[in-house]
C-alpha cells in the first residue's frame, strides 16, 4: 500500500517567493535569472524560446575550447594559424592577420575582453579544421550539456537562421563553465586586454557590471559576455556574487547598452536582496518516521542526506510550508542505514517542484518470534476485515 505522511516546513514563504518574483517587469523581450546555491529559478521570461544569441554564443566556443584543454589536447601555449577567412571577419575583432601565430590564452582573452569575431574563428578552425564541423561539434556538446534548444551554425554568433540559444540554455553553460572550469573561469573578469596593442578603442571588456558592481558594498560581477545585432538586440550573460550566494541572469532584446546595463544590475539586486537563503532541514534528521513491516521496532526515521536549503523571500509571513513525504510502506524489515526508502516533495506555488530523496535514518532488524507472529496476525485481520490487499 502506498502511504504519505505529512510534514509542516516552509511553503507560505515559497508560494510568497514565487509572487515576488512575478512582480518584477523586466524591460527585456526574454529574461531568466538563477540562484545557483539552491537552483532555484528566479525569473523565467520567454526562457525557452530560441533566439539569436549574437556574441554570448562565443561562451560555447570557450567551453569546447576549455573542453580542449582538459583533455589536453591543447594547452595554453598552443599557437594557431590565422586564415584568411578568420582575418577578414567584421565586427568586433582582436585584429588578426595571417602572419599572426596567438596563443590559446591570448585567443581566450581576446574572445572574453575583446569579443574577437575572428578569434572564435581562430579557434573553430584550429581545434575541428573548419567552422562548420566545429559548429556541428558545438551543437553535439550543447546536447550533451542538457542545452535542449540551442543550434549554432559558427562560432562567432554571426547572424545566421540557425544560430539559436534559449536564455535557459544559456544560464546552464555559464553554469557549466563557472563549475567545470573554475581555473579559467578569473578570464572572464578581465578588464582589459589589447593584442600586440593593435586596438586601443576595443582593449576593455564589454561586460559593464565589472565596473558598476565591485563588491564595494553589495554583489560583486565577475563574467560573462554581452552580445548585440541588430536582429537579437542588446544582451547579456551576467554572473555575480555575495557571501556565499551566485546568481546567473540571462537577458536578451534591449534597444541599448545602456537599458542592458542598467537592467542586468537591477536583477542582480534584485535577486539578492529579495531573497535568502534557509536551510529547513539538517542531512541525518529524520523529518517523518515510517511504519515497519516484521521488525525490531515499528517505525524508522526518514531522513535527507544532504543538508535541505531553499530561497525565501527577505520580507516574508512566517516560516511554515506544507510538504509531503512519500514512501511506499510499511517498510519490509530488515531495513539498513541510509536505504532509500521515500521522498520529500515541495510544492511551491509558481515555481517548479522540489524532490529530495529519503533514506532510512537507522537500522531496523527483523523483529523475533513474537513480532513475527503479531505481524502474520495483523495480515490475517486485514485481509478478513478489507478483503483481498496488496502484498506488503
Amino acid at each position: 500500500m502506498r502511504l504519505l505522511a505529512r510534514l509542516t516546513a516552509v511553503i507560505s514563504a515559497l508560494i510568497l517567493s514565487a509572487s515576488l518574483a512575478a512582480a518584477f517587469e523586466t524591460r527585456a523581450r526574454a529574461a531568466f535569472v538563477l540562484d545557483m546555491g539552491t537552483d532555484t529559478v528566479l525569473m523565467a521570461k520567454n526562457a525557452d524560446e530560441p533566439l539569436p544569441p549574437a556574441s554570448m554564443s562565443k561562451l560555447m566556443t570557450l567551453y569546447m575550447l576549455f573542453d580542449a584543454l582538459r583533455s589536453g589536447r591543447v594547452q595554453m601555449d598552443t599557437r594557431f594559424s590565422v586564415s584568411t577567412k578568420a582575418k577578414n571577419m567584421g565586427g568586433s575583432k582582436m585584429f588578426l592577420n595571417e602572419q599572426d601565430r596567438p596563443t590559446v590564452e591570448e585567443l581566450i582573452q581576446g574572445i572574453i575582453v575583446s569579443s574577437g569575431n575572428d578569434a572564435a574563428v581562430v579557434i573553430a578552425e584550429g581545434l575541428a579544421g573548419s567552422e562548420a564541423a566545429f559548429a556541428r561539434q558545438m551543437t553535439e556538446m550543447a546536447k550533451k550539456l542538457g542545452m535542449t534548444n540551442s543550434t549554432f551554425s559558427n562560432a562567432s554568433g554571426w547572424p545566421d537562421p540557425y544560430q539559436r540559444m534559449s536564455l535557459r540554455d544559456l544560464a546552464i553553460l555559464a553554469r557549466h563553465l563557472i563549475e567545470e572550469f573554475p581555473q579559467y573561469y578569473p578570464f572572464f573578469s578581465q578588464r582589459e586586454f589589447n593584442y600586440k596593442g593593435r586596438v586601443p578603442a576595443n582593449r576593455f571588456n564589454r561586460n559593464p557590471l565589472l565596473s558598476r558592481m565591485t563588491g564595494e558594498g553589495g554583489p560583486r560581477a565577475d563574467g560573462l559576455k554581452t552580445g548585440h545585432t541588430q536582429e537579437a538586440g542588446y544582451g547579456m550573460v551576467a554572473s555575480a556574487v555575495e557571501g556565499d550566494r551566485r546568481v546567473i541572469v540571462v537577458i536578451s532584446g534591449l534597444p541599448g547598452p545602456i537599458e542592458r546595463a542598467e537592467e542586468a544590475e537591477a536583477l542582480v539586486n534584485w535577486a539578492f536582496r529579495q531573497f535568502d537563503r534557509k536551510t529547513v532541514a539538517r542531512a541525518g534528521e529524520a523529518v517523518a518516521q515510517a511504519r515497519v513491516w516484521n521488525g525490531g521496532q515499528p517505525e524508522v526515521g526518514l531522513a535527507l542526506e544532504e543538508d535541505l536549503t531553499v530561497l525565501l523571500p527577505a520580507v516574508r509571513k512566517g516560516d511554515s510550508i506544507e510538504a509531503e513525504v512519500i514512501y511506499a510502506g510499511p517498510v519490509r524489515a530488515p531495513v539498513r542505514k541510509g536505504q532509500k526508502l521515500g521522498e520529500l516533495v515541495l510544492k511551491p506555488e509558481g515555481l517548479p517542484e522540489i524532490r529530495r530523496p529519503l533514506v532510512a535514518a537507522g537500522d531496523v532488524p527483523v523483529g523475533g518470534f513474537v513480532v513475527r507472529v503479531t505481524s502474520a496476525a495483523q495480515a490475517l485481520l486485514t485481509r478478513f476485515l478489507n478483503g483481498p490487499a496488496e502484498a506488503m
